[in-house]
């Protein structure tokens, strides 16, 4: 069998020059400045950004590199490394939301959402791009390149943003508005904020509750499984990977109208008020759990807000989970509010499991998370469950999908110097099943978004 190709990181340095000639071979004169966004790998916490809950991502050290010069009127040229004779292009003037196709409608959608958002002194630009983030892998190759694309048009029209943590939280609306609105392809905010905000060793605990200042909503925390002989394998099962063919927007849907029936603004209400009660048997003794809720349970956890019984002796988390799962209109609402309520708790409990040193528990977290995504959920395919199952029977201490799901990637927690192994097998039950040929990356927490040149 072939062996599973395994994607480095580029060297910042080449990878900026790289990207300055590409530039200068395309548009006839040097660029201004060279920017550099990560991808990110979504250590657990999925389709809860949304939902106001809780994620917990790291920066991959695979990024975008652009390389960006401002215009002096409104006109708007990109080119990128995968087709260098392929440039797009379009004019800022009169543009509307969804008027830009293809991939130009990312970096595009930045300046437009920026102007939208009332910076009339952005212009045009020219841009080339450099990436090792796989494209189509669920590894935010699109955020990499929204987020590129607004640090350095901040850097150039003088926005002033880039510089502190706050003002990004300004350049990552802008991102986001690029992706919902020009291209189409919905996401809540999880892969913007890891770009941008991440830190190199560390995941962030990324809180997604409306209302929060940038100091609230982010809390560094390490991530260095070195220290424990494991390793992060994160492989691309090359699966076609669609989020804007209705799947994501439907599932978003469903959890808006939850909230409707009841009576909240965000799940995570829910979430909350569930996570301070007690379980089954710790409601005599007084005990009240702060962790997951309902990970690795068929019943996982939700309550409405407000309730007047919620906090008195008798009542319990699954009592209240009966209460509200009867709320809602069907089974399948309350298979997607129990994956996001489950979800949510599963985050602390995951972060509380690596401060402890227990890598078991975070595998099975992860594990959890999967299976939650597969039969909740339901945003996984054939190739994610495949793949799965076979580095969870090669050793692996857990695997889940990771990202929005419908294609896209695996991560698995893995003992040291085994990710080629688990990887191989992998593509091995691919190859018999048919499936296309796999990629493998092994993962590490990397910087945020910076300027390389």
């Amino acid at each position: 069998m072939t062996s599973v190709p395994f994607i480095e990181p580029l060297d910042d340095a080449a990878a900026a020059r790289a990207a300055h000639k590409l530039f200068v071979r395309t548009y006839g004169h040097g660029p201004a400045v060279v920017w550099a966004a990560p991808g990110r790998v979504n250590l657990i916490g999925e389709h809860t950004d949304y939902n106001g809950g809780l994620c917990l991502p790291i920066a991959l050290p695979h990024r975008t590199y652009v390389a960006l010069a401002a215009r002096d009127d409104d006109l708007v040229r990109v080119v990128s490394d995968v087709d260098e004779s392929a440039v797009a292009s379009a004019d800022l003037q009169g543009l509307h939301a969804g008027e830009v196709d293809g991939w130009s409608a990312y970096p595009v959608g930045v300046a437009w959402a920026l102007r939208t958002m009332g910076f009339a002194d952005v212009h045009g630009f020219d841009a080339a791009f450099v990436s090792c983030v796989p494209l189509g892998s669920g590894l935010s190759s699109s955020a990499a390149m929204t987020c590129s694309t607004a640090l350095a048009l901040d850097d150039v029209y003088g926005l002033g943003f880039g510089d502190s943590d706050e003002g990004r939280m300004t350049l990552i609306n802008a991102a986001i508005s690029a992706e919902n609105d020009m291209a189409g392809a919905s996401t809540g905010g999880l892969d913007q904020n890891a770009s941008m905000r991440c830190s190199a060793g560390h995941a962030i605990r990324l809180d997604c509750k409306p209302g929060l200042d940038a100091h609230e909503s982010v809390k560094p925390e390490p991530f260095d499984l070195q220290a424990h002989g494991l390793e992060l394998l994160v492989l691309d099962t090359c699966a076609p990977h669609q989020l804007n063919d209705g799947q994501y927007e439907a599932r978003r849907r469903t959890c808006e109208q939850a909230c409707a029936l009841l009576g909240v603004a965000t799940l995570r209400e829910i979430a909350d008020e569930v996570a301070g009660l007690p379980r089954e048997g710790e409601a005599d003794a007084g005990s009240v759990g702060a962790g997951s809720v309902g990970a690795g349970r068929a019943g996982a956890n939700g309550m409405g807000a407000g309730d007047a019984g919620a906090h008195d002796g008798a009542m319990t988390r699954e009592r209240r989970l009966e209460k509200v799962y009867g709320a809602l209109e069907d089974d399948l609402m309350m298979r997607r509010v129990r994956h996001v309520i489950s979800e949510i708790g599963r985050v602390d409990e995951c972060i509380a499991a690596f401060q402890e040193g227990d890598m078991r528990r975070v595998g099975q977290l992860f594990n959890a998370s999967h299976d939650s995504l597969r039969d909740d959920y339901e945003v996984t395919i054939p190739e994610l469950d495949v793949a799965v199952n076979v580095a969870r029977q090669c050793g692996a201490y857990g695997a889940r999908m990771t990202g929005g799901g419908f294609g896209g990637s695996i991560i698995a927690l893995v003992d040291a110097g085994r990710s080629q192994a688990v990887a191989q097998a992998i593509a091995d039950e691919f190859a018999r099943r048919g499936f296309h040929e796999p990629r493998a990356l092994a993962a590490w927490a990397g910087a945020a978004a910076e300027q390389v040149a």
